[in-house]
C-alpha cells in the first residue's frame, strides 16, 4: 500500500492519520496475520480429510480387500504399510482421538466433517 504523505495537511488531520497507521500496523496487521495462519491450517485439515475420501472411494472403486501403500512419518519420510484388511479405518476427529469407522461412516462423518469447517 502506498503511503500517503500528510505533511500538507492541518496538524490535527496529520496526528489522526498517524494514531489511525499506529493502529492498523499495531493491531490490524498482526491479527491479519493471524486469521490468515488460522484459515491456512483449516484448509490443510480440509485437504487431509479430502485425500481420505479420495483413497476411500478408490477402495471402494476397486473392491480392494487389503491394501499396501507408503505412509509418510512426517519430514517427507515414508514407511510401507499393509492393511490386511480395508473394512475398517482409523479416522483423525480431532482432540488427539482417532475413531474405527466403516468406509461408510468415513465417508459420511468427513462429508459433515467439511462442511462443518467451510463454515
Amino acid at each position: 500500500m502506498e503511503a500517503v504523505d500528510f505533511t500538507k495537511y492541518p496538524a490535527e488531520i496529520q496526528s489522526a492519520a498517524n494514531k489511525y497507521e499506529d493502529f492498523i500496523r499495531a493491531r490490524l496487521e498482526p491479527d491479519l496475520t493471524q486469521v490468515i495462519a488460522d484459515r491456512d491450517a483449516v484448509y490443510n485439515r480440509m485437504s487431509e480429510y479430502l485425500k481420505l475420501k479420495t483413497h476411500i472411494e478408490t477402495i471402494r472403486s476397486q473392491n480392494l480387500d487389503e491394501l499396501e501403500t507408503k505412509v509418510d512419518l512426517g519430514s517427507n519420510f515414508y514407511a510401507k504399510a499393509f492393511v490386511p484388511d480395508t473394512e475398517f479405518l482409523f479416522v483423525n476427529v480431532g482432540f488427539g482421538f482417532h475413531l474405527q469407522m466403516t468406509l461408510k461412516e468415513a465417508d459420511e462423518f468427513i462429508d459433515q466433517k467439511v462442511k462443518h469447517m467451510e463454515k
